[in-house]
Order: structure tokens, then sequence, then C-alpha cells
């Protein structure tokens, strides 16, 4: 079975509840496919920790 890809370069994502779970898995996928992503989530340490990932990631 071959897999998806997408191309959101030059996107933008907004995902909410994105520190943690399903949320978290949803921006690191986006971010995979090239778009800019906002972390939105009530647990602000958790957000920092992915942003600071992906960051690091590049």
């Amino acid at each position: 079975m071959s897999q998806l890809t997408y191309d959101f370069t030059g996107k933008t994502a907004f995902v909410t509840g994105g520190g943690s779970g399903m949320g978290a898995a949803t921006i690191r996928a986006f971010a995979e496919a090239g778009a800019n992503v906002a972390i939105v989530d009530l647990d602000g340490d958790a957000a920092q920790a992915l942003a600071i990932e992906l960051t690091d990631k590049g």
C-alpha cells in the first residue's frame, strides 16, 4: 500500500489542543508537509515544548 504525501508549503495550519496527543501528531504531520503551524493549547508548557522540538528539527 502506498503512503499518501501532501505539500502544504506556504500554508498555515492552526491546531487547537496541539500540545499533546492527536493535536500534537497533527501539528507534526503539517510541519513535516511544509506548513507553518500555530500550536494552541491550554497547557502552554506542552505547546512551548512542541514548538521547541519542531524548531530544533528545522
